[in-house]
C-alpha cells in the first residue's frame, strides 16, 4: 500500500515552494535576512557553514560532504557537490574539522552504508547534489539530490533540527541515520539507537577527535510511521587497533511520487531523555514553513539590531552577511532546563543562565567578543559566566573549548582577555570576585610554557616550540588581568601584571628591528629571516616577524620606546605594508592570506595592526588600508573573505570597522576610529540608539576631519564602550583632506 504523504501540488515549481517556506516578509523593508549571502566565504580557504540554524543555536543542520580535508573544516566547500548527509552539528570558519553528529540521508533502494568515494557511486550512500537548485538563507536550506530524484529541506529550533524531504514513487525509500560519519578529525567511538515506537528513534553518538570526547544525545521523531526500522552495526578498526560500536539506522517507507516525509531531531549535551523535553519544548508540530518563518525572524531580530544605510547593495550585503557570520557561534550547550555537562565531564544543573560552548577565543577575543559586548551585552554575560565555569570546572579558564572540552588550540591565554574585557566594561551578572580568582589563577599557571616564562622572563625558543607567539599572546592577557585589577582597585596586582605584560619586549632585536626568537643563553636565534614561515614548527604562530614585530596592543608607548621616537614607529609601521609579499620556506602556513605588503588580513594576529596609525596620530593612514581591506578582502562572492571566518572573527572585524571604529587594545573601553563606510547606521544599544553619521562622505571625502559626540566635539581618536551604550549621535564630518582633529 502506498503511502498518503502530503504531496508537493503541481502548480508550484520549487522556486516558488522554497520561496514560501524561507520568506519572513520578503515585502517589509525590515526584512534584512534577504541581505545575507550565506555562500561568502563557502569558496576559497572560508570554510563557514552553510546550513539551517537560529542565532548562537546548538544545531547548525546542513550538508556534509565526502572529502575531509582542511578546506572543508564545516563540511562544505563551493567547489564541491557531493552530500553524505545533513549533519546536525558543524563549525563555521575554523581550520580544524570536528562534529557532523548524527547525519541523515534520505535515499531509494538499496545502499552502502559508507561514506564512500567520489570516483563511485556505489561505494556509499551518497549523492551529488543539484547546486543549480540550491536555496540556502537565515534559518532555511534546501538541495535536490540527483542520485535519488529527493528534495532535501531543513530549519531549526536551537536545539532541534526539521528536515523535510519529497520522495519520487518508490518502494524502497528510506531515511538513512548515520551515526558513523563525522568530518575531518571526528571518529565515532560508540553509538546507539533505539526504536521507541514507528515513528520514533533515540540514542546517542559519542566520538572523539579534535575534542577528546565529545557526547551528543539525541531524540527523533517522522511525521510518518515507517513501515519498519532497521539498525544496522559496523565493526571498524581504529587507528589504535581499538573496535568501534558504530551503528546506522534506516526507517523505510514505501512512497507515492511527491510524498514528503519530515524529521525532528533534537540534540542534548546530557541525555536522551533531555533530548527529548528539548523537542517537547521547542517543537511540538509539524509545520515546517511556520518554523522556517520563526528561523527567518530570529535572524532578522538579531540582524535589525544594526541598520545601515548604503545605496550599494553589493556593500549591504557583505556587511548583514558578516553581521549573520558573526552569530552562528559560539553556540547554546546546555539544555531547555538549563542543565549542561561541564568541562569536567559531569552533568551540572542549570547555573540561572544559557551555557555556550565552541569558543574559539584566540581568533575572537579580537573583535567578536567585542561586538559581543555592544549588540548582545546578556548572551555576553551568559558566556562569561560559562567561562567562568569551565574555570571551576577544568581550574582555568578556557583556551579553545568544544563540546566540554579543552583542546588547548592555538597560543596564550585568550580566556583570560575575554573575562577582563567583560570586567573592565562593567558588567553587573558577573562574579567579579569569581571572575578575579578565575584570571589570576590562570594567568599564573605553569603548563603551555608558562613555566619557562616565570623561570626566564620569557619563553625561551630553544626550549618551547611557537615561543614568540605564545610569550607574546601571554604578555597580551596580563595586560588584560591588569586592567581587571585596576577597573576593581587592586593597584599591587595591576602594577605586577603590567610589568609582567612587557615580556615581549625580550623579543624586540634593535638591529633587525623584528620580533626575532631569543634562546635560553640569551642569545638570538639563527639564522634569521622575517619572511619565513614555517607552518607549526617555528618561533611564531601562523604568522612571521613581521606580523609577530607589532603584536603588542596593549602597549603602543612600549614599541615607540623600541624604535626611539613616534616618527620612527609610523616609518617601521609604513614598511609592513609596502614589504614584499613573497614567504620563504618548505612549509609556509597555509593560513597567511590576505597579505597587504607583509600585513596579513587572513588571519588574526594583524587584525589591530592598521589601527596604530590613528593612535599614533596620523588617522588618514588608517583610513587608507581600511578601506583597502575592505575592498579586497570582503567580497560579495563565494571566495570573499580572506581567510578562515574563524568562528566569527573575520567578519567581527569587518561589522565594527565599517561603523567606524575598532576595539584595539583588548580588555579595554576604547573602541578607535578608522573609516566608516556607512553614511548612516543605527545600532540598538540598552540606552535606546546610537546613531553613527558620515557627512558628506563619498569615495572622496573619504577622511575624517571633525567628530561630535552628541553636538559636543570630541578631541580624541575614539570613542568610549560606556558612550555606546548609553546611545546618542556620533557624527563623522568627512573631507578629501588627510586631517587629525585631536
Amino acid at each position: 500500500m502506498k503511502l498518503k504523504g502530503i504531496t508537493v501540488a503541481a502548480a508550484l515549481t520549487v522556486i516558488s515552494s522554497l520561496a514560501l517556506a524561507c520568506s519572513a516578509s520578503t515585502t517589509s523593508e525590515e526584512d534584512l535576512t534577504g541581505y545575507v549571502n550565506v555562500k561568502i566565504g563557502s569558496g576559497g580557504h572560508g570554510h563557514v557553514f552553510v546550513g539551517a540554524s537560529v542565532p548562537f543555536g546548538a544545531v547548525q543542520l546542513g550538508p556534509t560532504s565526502i572529502p575531509q580535508t582542511w578546506d572543508w573544516c564545516s563540511g562544505y566547500h563551493d567547489s564541491d557537490q557531493t552530500v553524505i548527509g545533513f549533519s546536525h552539528t558543524h563549525l563555521s570558519g575554523t581550520g580544524i574539522g570536528d562534529l557532523f553528529d548524527v547525519t541523515l540521508m534520505p535515499v531509494t533502494g538499496e545502499v552502502t552504508y559508507a561514506r564512500g568515494v567520489e570516483d563511485d557511486q556505489n561505494s556509499g550512500l551518497w549523492s551529488y547534489a543539484d547546486r543549480t537548485k540550491e536555496v540556502a538563507k537565515p534559518g532555511y536550506y534546501s538541495v535536490p539530490l540527483t542520485r535519488y530524484g529527493i528534495t532535501a529541506e531543513m530549519t531549526a529550533t536551537s536545539h532541534v533540527g526539521l528536515s523535510r524531504y519529497t520522495f519520487p514513487a518508490s518502494d524502497e525509500a528510506a531515511v538513512v541515520v548515520d551515526l558513523q560519519n563525522g568530518g575531518c578529525w571526528d571518529l565515532a567511538y560508540d553509538t546507539d539507537i533505539q526504536i521507541v515506537d514507528n515513528k520514533t528513534i533515540k540514542g546517542y553518538r559519542f566520538s572523539r577527535g579534535w575534542a577528546k570526547n565529545q557526547k551528543v544525545f539525541f531524540y527523533a521523531e517522522f511525521s510518518e510511521p515507517f513501515e519498519s526500522f532497521d539498525v544496522i552495526p559496523v565493526k571498524e578498526e581504529s587507528v589504535d587497533g581499538k573496535t568501534l560500536a558504530v551503528k546506522y539506522g534506516r526507517a523505510n517507507y514505501n512512497t507515492a511520487a511527491d510524498t514528503r516525509i519530515m524529521v525532528k531531531v533534537a540534540l542534548s549535551p546530557v541525555s536522551e531523555e533531555n533530548a527529548k523535553k528539548n523537542l517537547e519544548a521547542e517543537l511540538p508540530g509539524w509545520d515546517f514553513e511556520a518554523v522556517a518563518n520563526s528561523a527567518s525572524t530570529a535572524w532578522n531580530n538579531e540582524l535589525s539590531k544594526v541598520k545601515v544605510s548604503s545605496a550599494d547593495e553589493d556593500t549591504k550585503t557583505v556587511f548583514y552577511t558578516a553581521l549573520y557570520h558573526t552569530m552562528i557561534v559560539p553556540s547554546e550547550f546546555s539544555d531547555v532546563d538549563g542543565s549542561y555537562r561541564g568541562a569536567d565531564g559531569e552533568v551540572h544543573p542549570s547555573p540561572g543562565h544559557a551555557s555556550y560552548t565552541t569558543f574559539s577565543l584566540w581568533d575572537t577575543y579580537r573583535a567578536q567578543m567585542p561586538l559581543m559586548t555592544v549588540l548582545h551585552p546578556d548572551r555576553e554575560e551568559a558566556m562569561v559566566n560559562t567561562m567562568i565555569n569551565i574555570y571551576k570546572e577544568q581550574g582555568r579558564l578556557p583556551v579553545w573549548h568544544l563540546m566540554a572540552n579543552e583542546t588547548d588550540c592555538m597560543v596564550g591565554n585568550p580566556g583570560i582577555i575575554a573575562v577582563a574585557d567583560a570586567v573592565v566594561k562593567g558588567f553587573g551578572g558577573i562574579d567579579k570576585d569569581m571572575a578575579w580568582t578565575a584570571l589570576k589563577n590562570t594567568a599564573m599557571c605553569d603548563d603551555r610554557g608558562q613555566d619557562l616564562r616565570k623561570e626566564y622572563g620569557f619563553i625561551p625558543s630553544d626550549l618551547y616550540n611557537q615561543s614568540v607567539a605564545c610569550d607574546m599572546e601571554y604578555a597580551i592577557a596580563d595586560a588584560a588581568v591588569a586592567a581587571a585589577a585596576d577597573y576593581l582597585g587592586k593597584k599591587e596586582d595591576a602594577s605586577y601584571y603590567t610589568e609582567r605584560s612587557h615580556s615581549y619586549r625580550h623579543y624586540m632585536d634593535k638591529e633587525t628591528l623584528q620580533a626575532r626568537g631569543r634562546l635560553s643563553d640569551g642569545s638570538w636565534r639563527t639564522p634569521f629571516s622575517p619572511y619565513h614561515s614555517a607552518h607549526e614548527v617555528t618561533d611564531y604562530c601562523e604568522g612571521t616577524a613581521w606580523q609577530y614585530t607589532w603584536l603588542a596592543p596593549h602597549d603602543y608607548e612600549g614599541l615607540v620606546d623600541f624604535y626611539g621616537s613616534k616618527d620612527i614607529f609610523i616609518e617601521r609601521l609604513d614598511s609592513l605594508f609596502v614589504a614584499d609579499s613573497h614567504l620563504e620556506g618548505d612549509n609556509v602556513s597555509s593560513d597567511i592570506t590576505g597579505l597587504i605588503g607583509q600585513y596579513v588580513h587572513g588571519n588574526e594576529p594583524s587584525h589591530h595592526i592598521i589601527y596604530f596609525y590613528t593612535v599614533a596620530g596620523q588617522p588618514w593612514k588608517t583610513s587608507d588600508l581600511v578601506r583597502r581591506v575592505y575592498s579586497e578582502f570582503y567580497q560579495n562572492n563565494p571566495e570573499g573573505l580572506a581567510g578562515n571566518e574563524d568562528a566569527g572573527q573575520m567578519s567581527a572585524w569587518y561589522v565594527l570597522s565599517s561603523l567606524g571604529f575598532y576595539e584595539m587594545e583588548p580588555a579595554s573601553t576604547r573602541f578607535w576610529f578608522g573609516a566608516p563606510i556607512f553614511e548612516e547606521a543605527d545600532v540598538k544599544v540598552p540606552g535606546g540608539v546610537f546613531k553613527i553619521m558620515a557627512k558628506g562622505l563619498d569615495a572622496t571625502n573619504k577622511y575624517i576631519q571633525e567628530v561630535y559626540l552628541n553636538g559636543k566635539k570630541l578631541d580624541r581618536g575614539y570613542v568610549e564602550y560606556s558612550e555606546i551604550m548609553a546611545g546618542g549621535k556620533l557624527v563623522f564630518k568627512m573631507g578629501d583632506t588627510p586631517a587629525v582633529w585631536y
